[in-house]
C-alpha cells in the first residue's frame, strides 16, 4: 500500500512542526490564565504525556512490525471491535484535521487577509496538501525536510531580535501559588503532546527502523524545550497581560524595531504558521488517508485522497461553528479526547497484547516438550 520510505530524522522534522505549529500561537495564552508567570512549567509537565505516547507507540510497533493500529487492533481486540476501535479512531482524526484546518484559516482571515473568503483560504491548503499526500510518505517526507528550515529559522531571528525587549523580573515570584496552576495550565498541551501517536505511521515505513524510539525522544524534548522558550519570551516581553491575547506570540513581534527598519513583523508569524500549518494538516490527512484504506481492506490509499479532501474541507465547516466554540472545545473537549484516542487505548491495546503474547510462550513451550 505504502512503498515509500523516509529516515527517522524525517520523521522528525515531520513530527516537530505537527506539534509546534499550532502550540506556538496559543499555548501562551492557554497555560498563563491558569499559571501566570509559572506558564514555563506547564510544558514540561506536559511533555510527560509525549514521552509515555512515544514508548506505548514504539512498544506496539515493536510487538507489531510493519503494522499500523488500524492493522493491529484487530489482532489485538478481535475483528469486529476492532473495526469499531479503529472508526472512531478515524472519526477523531478527520475531525482534528478539519479542525486544524479551519484554525490556520481563521488566524490568516483575522489577521491579515481580512476580506478573502475564508472557503477559499481552507480549500487552498486542503488542495496543496492533498497533492503532497497524493505523492506518497516519502514525498511528505521530503517537503517536511525541506521546510523544516523555513519553520525554524525565523522563531530563532525572532528570538534574537526580542532579546532587547526582555522584562526577566515578569519570571516572579516562581511558584507563588505552588505546582497545581502550572499542572492546569499543562492539560491542553496534554493533548498536543499526545499527538506523538501518529508516528505510528511512520515506524513502518522507516528506512533505520531501530533508530524510532530515539529520535521520537529527541523530538518531544525539542519541541518541549521550543515551547519552555516560546511562552519565557512572550512572559519576558507581554508580562501578565499575556493571559488577555489570541496570539500572544504575534503580539509580542510587534514591539520588535532595529534601526527603524526591521519593524513589524508579523509576517514572519503568519510565514512559520503556514509552513507549520501545511506540515501538520499533511501530516494528519496522510494518516486519515492511510488509516481508511487500511480499515476498508483497500490496496492503495492515493484514489480515495481527493475524496477524503472534500471531507475534510466540509468537517473545517462542521466542526467549528465560531473562534468561541473552538476556544471552548480546546480547553473543556480537544485535551481529554485527544489523551483517550491517542495514549490511554493504545496503552490498553499494548498491556492486552503484552498479555497475549505472554500467555502464549507457555503454551507453546509445552508443546515443544510433549
Amino acid at each position: 500500500m505504502e512503498k515509500g520510505k523516509i529516515s527517522s530524522l524525517q520523521m522528525a522534522m515531520l513530527m516537530y512542526p505537527t506539534i509546534v505549529a499550532t502550540a506556538i500561537l496559543s499555548v501562551p495564552s492557554l497555560t498563563a490564565k491558569y499559571a501566570q508567570q509559572d506558564l514555563w512549567l506547564s510544558p514540561i509537565l506536559a511533555s510527560i504525556v509525549g514521552f509515555v505516547t512515544v514508548y506505548i507507540t514504539v512498544g506496539l510497533h515493536k510487538l507489531y512490525p510493519g503494522q499500523t493500529i488500524f492493522q493491529f487492533s484487530e489482532h489485538i481486540i478481535g475483528r469486529y471491535p476492532g473495526k469499531i476501535l479503529d472508526f472512531f479512531i478515524l472519526s477523531f482524526y478527520l475531525l482534528t484535521t478539519g479542525v486544524s484546518v479551519r484554525v490556520y484559516a481563521e488566524f490568516i482571515v483575522g489577521s491579515f487577509l481580512f476580506k478573502t473568503p475564508i472557503s477559499l483560504i481552507i480549500s487552498m491548503m486542503v488542495l496543496l496538501c492533498a497533492f503532497s499526500v497524493h505523492g506518497g510518505l516519502e514525498v511528505v517526507g521530503r517537503v517536511a525536510q525541506f521546510l523544516f528550515p523555513i519553520f525554524v529559522i525565523p522563531l530563532i531571528i525572532l528570538i534574537i531580535l526580542l532579546s532587547r525587549d526582555f522584562e526577566l523580573s515578569n519570571l516572579l515570584p516562581i511558584l507563588e501559588r505552588g505546582i497545581i496552576p502550572p499542572f492546569k495550565g499543562a492539560i491542553v498541551p496534554f493533548g498536543w503532546f499526545s499527538e506523538f501517536f501518529l508516528i505510528i505511521f511512520l515506524l513502518p515505513f522507516l528506512t533505520d527502523m531501530k533508530k524510532g524510539m530515539k529520535y521520537g525522544i529527541m523530538t518531544v524534548f525539542v519541541v518541549m524545550v521550543t515551547l519552555v522558550v516560546v511562552n519565557l519570551i512572550v512572559l519576558f516581553v507581554l508580562g501578565k497581560t499575556t493571559a488577555t491575547k489570541a496570539y500572544p506570540l504575534m503580539v509580542a513581534s510587534r514591539y520588535i524595531s532595529l534601526a527603524d527598519f526591521f519593524e513589524n513583523l508579523e509576517s514572519v508569524i503568519m510565514a512559520v504558521w503556514i509552513v507549520g500549518a501545511f506540515v501538520k494538516i499533511s501530516m494528519f490527512f496522510y494518516a486519515v488517508a492511510l488509516g481508511t484504506a487500511q480499515w476498508l481492506n483497500l490496496t492503495d490509499y492515493r484514489p480515495i485522497v481527493w475524496p477524503i479532501g472534500i471531507l475534510i474541507v466540509q468537517f473545517s465547516f462542521w466542526s467549528l461553528p465560531s473562534t468561541m466554540e473552538y476556544s471552548q472545545y480546546t480547553v473543556k473537549g480537544f485535551p481529554f479526547y485527544a489523551i483517550l484516542i491517542q495514549t490511554l487505548i493504545p496503552l490498553l491495546l499494548l498491556m492486552i497484547a503484552f498479555l497475549r503474547k505472554r500467555k502464549k510462550k507457555p503454551l507453546d513451550s509445552s508443546k515443544n516438550i510433549s
